[in-house]
């Protein structure tokens, strides 16, 4: 064996980072705090997989201490210096009338950066839903890897999949079943019709033209302020000139008083100011398209 500590009987994997230049191993262990066992997931690199450094709980930060089973980390195809990870989260003490095992389990989400701090959600990502089988222990577990595959609405861009396990200890056996999200729609940045606004730290850009992955409603809407440092609306890139955003779109080209060009602020620190109304900021890019 290459790595010998932690617990080995579950999801851990192993891949090839290109960006690091290195594998990078994520696999189930458990803390102890008072006596009491939580199961948490460890990560170690190497260089040619054969020796491997000292296994680390990663950091989740200030979300609380959760049974986490698996992992299903994996760098995320349209930004891989973005991590994404889907562990089942494991509840021992609950269980369903009838059911022959205690626990049960469901999807959540997490990301990262440098493979070792990451930010995790506490609401699922994918409930155990309506079928009753997948309220049993050991079910919801997600498979490595994301999939872009086509969408069932012809006119409809490519989705992504992601599979989770069913049919454990009931049934004819053990499945697999799809869900599905659109591209960058895990999470989002979500306001009511009655407004709302996020604020990024200071940035710093290259390219040419700021892409925004967004829906709104019929009546909604998403506005985008371009601010110095110090929080100082830059001229020209103000709320009062940007350009009313609606619609649903995957890459949607933001614009003040027709014009999207920000090269001129490109490799300068700024912040993003976004007001929103009855809308979703999935994702935003920052890309180069010829003049």
């Amino acid at each position: 064996p290459v790595i010998t500590e932690g617990a080995f009987d579950s999801q851990n994997l192993a891949f090839w980072d290109p960006l690091r230049e290195c594998y990078v191993d994520y696999h189930r262990h458990s803390v102890y705090i008072d006596g009491q066992r939580t199961r948490h997931i460890m990560t170690c690199t190497s260089k040619d997989f054969r020796k491997w450094t000292k296994p680390k709980f990663i950091d989740f930060g200030d979300a609380p201490l959760e049974h986490l089973y698996t992992n299903a980390v994996t760098p995320y195809y349209r930004a891989p210096h973005i991590y994404m990870g889907f562990p089942k989260r494991f509840v021992p003490e609950r269980s369903m009338y009838g059911h022959e095992h205690n626990g049960m389990s469901d999807a959540v989400y997490m990301t990262s950066r440098d493979g070792l701090r990451f930010k995790r959600w506490t609401e699922a990502l994918v409930r155990p839903g309506l079928q009753p089988e997948r309220w049993e222990n050991r079910n919801n577990m997600t498979a490595w890897g994301i999939l872009e595959t086509a969408n069932d609405l012809p006119s409809a861009p490519k989705e992504l999949s992601i599979f989770t396990t069913e049919g454990y200890y009931r049934g004819d056996g053990c499945r697999l079943r799809r869900f599905t999200v659109r591209a960058d729609g895990f999470v989002s940045v979500n306001a009511p019709l009655r407004d709302g606004e996020l604020l990024t730290r200071a940035l710093t850009f290259e390219g040419n033209q700021l892409s925004l992955n967004v829906a709104t409603s019929a009546a909604g809407s998403v506005r985008v302020e371009i601010q110095e440092e110090n929080g100082k609306a830059i001229k020209g890139f103000a709320l009062r000139d940007a350009d009313e955003i609606y619609g649903d779109e995957l890459d949607r080209r933001v614009t003040w008083k027709g014009s999207g060009d920000v090269s001129s602020l490109a490799g300068k620190p700024v912040r993003l100011r976004f007001v929103l109304s009855d809308a979703d900021l999935y994702s935003l890019q920052f890309v180069a398209t010829p003049a």
